[in-house]
């Protein structure tokens, strides 16, 4: 009786963190819990668009090109050097009225030389979750900055599309996993 009467408030919290911890330890053991390798429900070829807006480049062609690699940063983290499917760069447009003076029309932007909006798909494997696509610890979503680095250029974007490629080799259900939301209802 003694040694309940010289602990402390401290050593009632340390008592009960070491019961709680002994319970969640027996809980994923039992399966009751998930952990992270649990949730991976597939691997599946994924590809994702990067916009790059505002690159600035005064030479003759991008260094970026199709078919060739670059390597990713994903929250400055480096990852992995991934095969360039396609790219599309253009000039900075601008919007001048028309000579009707009714309608609009883009035309380069001649105050902004060498400015150009760049769009990069490229293709990865990915461990799919109920949350999303993962590579390299990351989970690739709309909105995410990444940056492609070259023997000459770094260049920072986001991921503007992603696409999860055939799951399975049933047609109908990796139209399902690719639906969104509003294609569902």
């Amino acid at each position: 009786m003694d040694f309940i009467k010289k602990l402390r408030v401290l050593d009632y919290v340390i008592i009960g963190l070491l019961v709680l911890a002994g319970l969640v330890g027996i809980l994923t053991a039992k399966n009751f819990r998930q952990t992270a390798s649990k949730q991976i429900e597939a691997t599946s070829k994924i590809s994702f668009t990067v916009c790059i807006r505002g690159l600035t480049y005064t030479g003759d062609d991008l260094p970026l090109k199709s078919g060739e690699k670059t390597f990713i940063t994903i929250r400055n983290v480096p990852y992995s050097e991934l095969e360039i499917v396609d790219v599309k760069a253009e000039k900075r447009k601008q919007m001048m009225p028309a000579l009707n003076g009714k309608s609009f029309v883009a035309v380069e932007d001649v105050s902004l030389p060498g400015v150009y909006d760049a769009i990069v798909v490229l293709n990865d494997t990915a461990k799919i979750t109920k949350d999303g696509a993962v590579v390299g610890g990351n989970k690739i979503k709309i909105g995410l900055p990444i940056t492609l680095e070259g023997q000459n250029y770094r260049f920072g974007g986001t991921v503007s599309d992603l696409k999860v490629v055939n799951i399975t080799a049933d047609e109908a259900l990796n139209k399902v996993i690719n639906s969104t939301d509003d294609d569902v209802q």
